[in-house]
């Protein structure tokens, strides 16, 4: 998730317990549609669908904070 902001992915794991608590969950919810995509877990569409909008929301968040952490080291 978010590969162009490793960095500062990498210092806000490290720094925010939410944040990390955010991207932990987003992977989680990850790995879930990908075993559901590709037949390992069964979980009905509407149950996929689900995943991916928590998923998204979630990446959202994140890149708002990521965002917000680039402006604040900047000032």
């Amino acid at each position: 998730m978010l590969a162009e902001y490793r960095d500062e992915i990498h210092d806000l794991k490290i720094q925010n317990a939410h944040f990390a608590k955010i991207f932990e969950k987003h992977n989680e919810l990850d790995q879930k549609a990908t075993d559901a995509d590709e037949g390992r877990l069964h979980l009905s569409g509407v149950e996929i669908e689900t995943i991916k909008k928590e998923k998204l929301l979630l990446k959202d968040e994140a890149l708002k904070m990521i965002l917000e952490y680039r402006k604040s080291k900047k000032a």
